[in-house]
């Protein structure tokens, strides 16, 4: 097969280390892709959302498959546009990408249908969300933008005077752009966050290895919100009893609830999960792969994931056995200096060929580019994804902060503590 992936982060290069290791896989191409994808597949500058030229480009190369899994192109319809042309796409379609897209509809589609969430409320405008925070006596409390917003519009204000500033961040001045244009209240929960991916036809579910991201940008859970900074898989909280909990509650009743809708959902569906004292609620629901979750959870996957993504396609995902290798995986992201906020580019990444004989670690590129003397350099906040694998959390853990030396460029900067509380805890 000839398969096309769509995007150009760390997420599409582990989707595309996945898609290179499937027996179906002849030729793959990636747009627009990156410097650590170039390795693997065949890219072109065409970015993600050039519907036009993407399907262009992949009749042009008789492409089989194309797989698409980032939130923008697909909450504005790629999957529609590309099968109005004939092609056979993995992700999906517009009208289920809308649980992702718009926060006030997930929140409105667990209300209806009895899915544990957080209590919350939906606001058009900024007086009356002012109104009710002034109402409001228990603090901390989330202030959501309802639409897409790159993974940061989320506010967390632990007084009155922070949620009021954080009304005017979103819906006033703008912050997130017009995903602040409707915005959700909700409460505070607390307990563990868990990350749960799950592949789905439509009607059958399967569900991957768990995962646990470190959203924070410094040690100890301290900074600016960023799209995350590590991950690790398996998670120890994601015990066998909080599985059989979220089967019941959660993750049945949430496809059956997008089929009743009307928007039967296809792709991958994230669930974001906290394990509070009255068991597992969603936090959010993304409409995708997660990044940087899929970097732990594909690298333990043993099923070929071409195999997987045509049953989801055909409806017929009861049939695949979805197996996982009984090990561990962390993620480390090596980020921009500044970043999420201001950072440089074009910084010379040195020591990438280190990975090219390393047992069970990866160098997944997230924001890297090549400059005009073909050079490997940074193009964005969060550079590189180095992966490991190891027989429990604590050996995969050791092995990716060993690999996260053997690489450098100016300005490079990582957490130190990605999934080493839990590394204590067990």
């Amino acid at each position: 097969m000839k398969i096309l992936v769509v995007g150009g982060g760390g997420r599409e290069h582990a989707i595309v280390e996945a898609v290179s290791r499937s027996k179906h896989a002849d030729k793959i191409y990636c747009v627009p892709g990156n410097a650590g994808i170039a390795e693997l597949a065949e890219c072109a500058p065409i970015g993600v959302m050039e519907f036009d030229r993407i399907a262009a480009f992949a009749k042009e190369k008789e492409v089989d498959l194309v797989i698409c899994s980032q939130d923008d192109p697909l909450c504005a319809g790629i999957v529609d546009r590309l099968e109005e042309e004939g092609l056979r796409v993995f992700g999906t379609r517009q009208n289920a990408a809308i649980i992702e897209g718009s926060k006030s509809f997930s929140k409105n589609l667990m209300k209806k249908y009895g899915i544990p969430t957080a209590a919350y409320e939906v606001f058009t405008e900024a007086d009356k969300a002012k109104e009710y925070l002034k109402s409001y006596n228990k603090f901390p409390v989330v202030l959501k933008a309802d639409g897409l917003a790159l993974g940061k519009g989320v506010l967390i204000c632990n007084s009155l005077e922070e949620a009021l500033a954080g009304v005017d961040e979103i819906m006033l001045d703008k912050k997130f752009g017009t995903a602040g244009n409707e915005m959700v209240i909700e409460e505070f929960m607390t307990g563990r966050e868990v990350s749960v991916l799950a592949f789905v036809d439509g009607h059958n579910y399967k569900l991957m290895a768990s995962s646990q991201d470190h959203k924070r940008a410094g040690d100890g859970d301290t900074g600016l919100n960023t799209g995350g900074m590590g991950t690790f898989s398996p998670s120890p909280f994601y015990t066998e009893e909080i599985d059989r909990v979220a089967n019941e509650t959660i993750y049945r009743k949430t496809v059956d609830a997008m089929a009743a809708e009307g928007r039967p959902f296809k792709g991958v569906l994230y669930f974001g999960l906290m394990m509070t004292a009255e068991g597992p609620k969603v936090v959010e629901y993304n409409t995708r792969f997660g990044d940087p979750e899929t970097q732990v959870v594909l690298v333990r996957m043993k099923t070929d994931i071409i195999d997987v993504m045509n049953a989801v396609i055909d409806e017929r995902l009861d049939e695949i056995d979805l197996e996982f290798e009984d090990k561990a995986a962390v993620c480390v992201v090596l980020a921009s200096g500044g970043y999420p906020e201001h950072y440089e580019k074009g910084k010379i990444i040195s020591g990438l060929d280190k990975f090219a004989e390393a047992d069970d670690c990866y160098c997944f590129h997230a924001g890297t580019a090549f400059d005009a003397q073909g050079r490997v350099v940074t193009s964005g906040g969060r550079v590189l994804g180095i992966t490991a694998k190891g027989d429990d959390l604590s050996a995969a853990r050791k092995r990716a902060y060993e690999a996260t030396e053997w690489v450098d460029f100016d300005g490079k900067y990582m957490r130190h503590d990605i999934g080493k509380a839990i590394e204590e805890r067990v």
